[in-house]
């Protein structure tokens, strides 16, 4: 069992829905947990599909929250995006890229595909310094209220589990094997170095 909490990072596109459901169900439970995005911007759902809002990664979830209030509270409202922003600005001032962010992790869990291939390819551009492993691991979560927080659970069940192996880098394969079939969800899993 590692000696000290797990340090996780949580990645999904915009560090808006998934990525921050699941930072916070893993902080409640006593994780040392970030959250990120890996998207060049940040995009919520707008008046129509093809209208997304879009933010600088800067901006903060407050300025969001009262720009959306702005525009249409009624519309924010029903969609679940102000209750969102609600809990995103209780839990940080702003999102975070993931490719800004220097400091290292155990595990990063990436909630798509495309956002696990962007995240291998972040590591895999780094220069090597200290050689340590890092576990990334995807976990597929469509990008709505309710699968969400199934996803979170999941993902807090699964960083439960890691943190009582004896030997993460030897049982690491078979949990995630487990976990695939407990789930029905498939799971990708690489390895890279800092």
């Amino acid at each position: 069992m590692p000696s000290h909490p797990l340090r996780v990072a949580v990645v999904c596109s915009s560090n808006q829905n998934r990525s921050m459901e699941a930072h916070s169900i893993l902080s409640k439970r006593g994780f040392d947990v970030r959250s990120f995005g890996t998207g060049t911007h940040v995009k919520l759902p707008g008046p129509a599909p093809d209208k997304p809002n879009v933010y600088d990664f800067k901006t903060t979830y407050e300025q969001m929250y009262n720009d959306l209030v702005r525009k249409d509270k009624e519309l924010y409202t029903q969609n679940g995006i102000l209750h969102m922003l609600e809990r995103n600005k209780r839990i940080k001032v702003r999102p975070e890229r993931f490719q800004n962010c220097k400091d290292q992790f155990d595990i990063v869990i990436t909630c798509e595909e495309r956002v696990y291939d962007q995240v291998l390819e972040d590591l895999n551009s780094r220069e090597q310094e200290t050689f340590q492993p890092v576990h990334v691991i995807n976990v597929d979560i469509q990008d709505n209220h309710e699968e969400a927080t199934l996803g979170a659970f999941l993902i807090c069940e699964l960083c439960q589990c890691i943190q009582h192996t004896d030997d993460m880098e030897n049982e690491m394969d078979e949990l995630l094997q487990e976990f695939e079939e407990k789930s029905s969800r498939p799971f990708l899993h690489t390895v890279c170095f800092y």
